[in-house]
Parts: C-alpha cells; structure tokens; sequence
C-alpha cells in the first residue's frame, strides 16, 4: 500500500511538472518572428533560411523600408513560395499587419454603412 501510494505521488509531482513546462515550450513554439525588426541571426531561425539568406532579408529592409504584408518577403532574392509556404503562422510583419486589416474592414463598414 505505501509503495503504491509513492508511485501515485511520484507520477502526480511528474505530471504537475510536466503540465507547467508544456505550457512554457508551448509559448516558445507560437512565438512569431516579426520580419521588420529581427536580426539576421533570429531570421535565420525561419525554416530554409541560413546566415547569408537573412543577411539578404535584413539588408532589403534597410534599403526598402518595413515589409507591409509577410507576402512581401518574396520580393528578397531567395525566397520563393516554398520558404514562405514552411514559415507560414510563424512570421509576421508586427502591428502594420494588425492596422492593415483594421483600415481595411473600416473602409469596409463605412461602404455598407452609405450603401
């Protein structure tokens, strides 16, 4: 009786651990990497992307300005639909993204409000 009364503890204080660190590398696994403010060295956590590919991510940025939309990112020399297609939930461009769709169902609702 006392063995099996170890043994539930055990798998409990297990369980209660395990409970608490999922939730800790489930945060890290959905963390978004914004692709107007990471360095080349968190770009180059992106799925096929090494140092010299986020160099090129970094650098279009610095001479173009912030990417508006995460489509955007196919306009850099080397990234093509599949890249995009193994990063997709993963990348974002930050709060423009979020104020884009916001500005664009505003225009929306002021339509279907005159109409």
């Amino acid at each position: 009786m006392k063995r099996s009364l170890k043994v539930l503890t055990l798998v409990m204080f297990v369980g209660i651990i395990c409970g608490f660190f999922s939730g800790i590398w489930a945060e890290e696994a959905t963390q978004k990497i914004n692709i107007n403010t990471a360095s080349a060295e968190q770009l180059m956590d992106l799925k096929g992307v090494g140092e010299v590919l986020a160099q090129r991510i970094v650098d279009h940025r610095t001479q173009n300005g912030p990417f508006a939309t995460v489509g955007d990112l196919s306009n850099v020399t080397g990234i093509g639909p599949k890249i995009l297609s193994d990063n997709e939930g993963v990348i974002t461009v930050g709060e423009m993204e979020s104020s884009a769709k916001k500005t664009k169902g505003a225009t929306s609702d002021k339509t279907t409000k005159t109409n």
